[in-house]
């Protein structure tokens, strides 16, 4: 596993769910506008595809 040093001002802990052909990360509404970064910390689980 890598390791990444980010600066910033909240982190939000949740779960990837699957949208149409994608997927998405739920993130409070008051974030909209904000950049963001989103870093994976585990492997996909393979029965989801």
């Amino acid at each position: 596993m890598e390791r990444f040093e980010l600066n910033g001002h909240e982190v939000v802990d949740g779960d990837v769910r699957a949208t149409g052909n994608g997927a998405h990360v739920y993130v409070p509404r008051r974030w909209l506008g904000a950049d963001v970064k989103i870093i994976r910390v585990s492997e996909p689980d393979q029965d989801d595809e």
